[in-house]
């Protein structure tokens, strides 16, 4: 399963498509904090992107493959700097 969600982490492993979008949104939402593990992702859906962007998610571990880590490290980094609630 590309996605597993715990009380407080969602874990993306492998590729995570669009399908994994809404279990994303439903765990983010009214979250004031959520983190993120990005360690074992090998490709992340642009949907998948948004949301952890907008939920303010932080990221404990950023992708294995350096190219992907730069990527969402760089886009993950200008986001918001406070944690707060999606959905609302």
């Amino acid at each position: 399963m590309p996605l597993t969600i715990t009380k407080t982490l969602a874990r993306f492993e492998e590729a995570c498509t669009v399908e994994e979008a809404l279990p994303l949104l439903e765990f983010l939402r009214g979250r004031k904090t959520a983190k993120a593990d990005l360690s074992r992702c090998t490709y992340l859906h642009s949907a998948l992107l948004q949301l952890l962007f907008m939920g303010r998610v932080k990221i404990v571990a950023l992708p294995g493959d350096p190219r992907l880590a730069r990527w969402i490290g760089r886009l993950l980094a200008g986001g918001p700097a406070q944690n707060g609630p999606v959905g609302q």
